[in-house]
């Protein structure tokens, strides 16, 4: 089950009242260097990127692929471990603002994980050490260690040998 805090919010929906949880500098400090990031071609570069100047956690030789999304209000609530490949076009939330509330989630990937392209991870979620999560899937709950995910609903294709 995803693990995140509800914060209740009065009068208009909770996207009308972000700046009241993000800065309106930080935001977009954080959404230019997530823009550079996406677009840059050297892995080293990207990850410098992510772990300085957003705060994510991000281990040894973790690959993002071109065009990566992450959480542009949140970042530093994303941790990624080592040898990590993130795919294509993939969304990283840590956040989600919704009608009469707003929740927060640290996403938690592991080491030596495959994400497949255009795949979304929501917030609160933890991918365990080894895990394979199929292109295009919807990441919406947590996935054990060594085991291969795909599709939205997520489902197990293949349970960890373990």
């Amino acid at each position: 089950m995803r693990q995140t805090k509800r914060y209740p919010v009065e009068g208009p929906n909770a996207l009308w009242q972000i700046y009241r949880t993000v800065s309106k500098w930080r935001s977009v400090s954080n959404f230019i260097c997530i823009q550079i990031a996406r677009y840059c071609p050297s892995l080293p570069m990207k990850n410098w990127i992510y772990r300085r100047l957003l705060g994510m956690k991000i281990g040894e030789n973790t690959a993002f692929a071109l065009m990566v999304m992450v959480d542009v209000f949140f970042p530093e609530k994303i941790s990624v471990g080592s040898n990590t490949i993130i795919g294509y076009n993939t969304t990283i939330l840590a956040h989600e603002y919704l009608i009469k509330e707003y929740r927060l989630g640290d996403v938690r990937i592991g080491s030596n994980v495959m994400i497949g392209a255009n795949t979304t991870i929501l917030p609160g979620v933890t991918i365990g050490d080894g895990a394979i999560v199929g292109a295009g899937s919807v990441v919406h709950r947590d996935v054990e260690a060594g085991s291969f995910v795909a599709g939205n609903p997520l489902q197990v294709i293949r349970q960890s040998e373990g």
